[in-house]
């Protein structure tokens, strides 16, 4: 009993390694949103960390309109990049999971 339970111990210490290196490495993983008519790029991380931001010269004379633009785009772009990030750690810890009997987290 003490056998499988230090084995599962092991496999969880392991999937937890599997998590921080996946958390890492979503640092890298780039994700671009540009608004409808290109006006506005914003390029954030996986894990939500916003890289650059390119606006376009037309908007910068509207202070109201390109509130509203950075406020959609990057809104946008975190959706993605949640979406990203939350499959990316679901997969990898799913991996690491012991068979449990009577848990079935398929």
């Amino acid at each position: 009993m003490f056998g499988d339970m230090m084995g599962m111990m092991s496999k969880l210490k392991e999937a937890q390694k599997k998590v921080e290196a996946t958390k890492e490495r979503l640092h890298t993983v780039l994700i671009d949103e540009t608004s409808n008519d290109e006006k506005l790029k914003v390029t954030i991380t996986a894990n939500r960390t916003i890289k650059t931001i390119d606006i376009n010269d037309e908007l910068l004379s509207d202070k109201e309109m390109l509130e509203d633009y950075l406020i959609l785009t990057i809104n946008k772009a975190i959706e993605k990049a949640t979406q990203i990030n939350e499959s990316e750690i679901a997969a990898v810890a799913k991996e690491g999971i012991p068979n449990i009997p009577g848990m079935d987290l398929t």
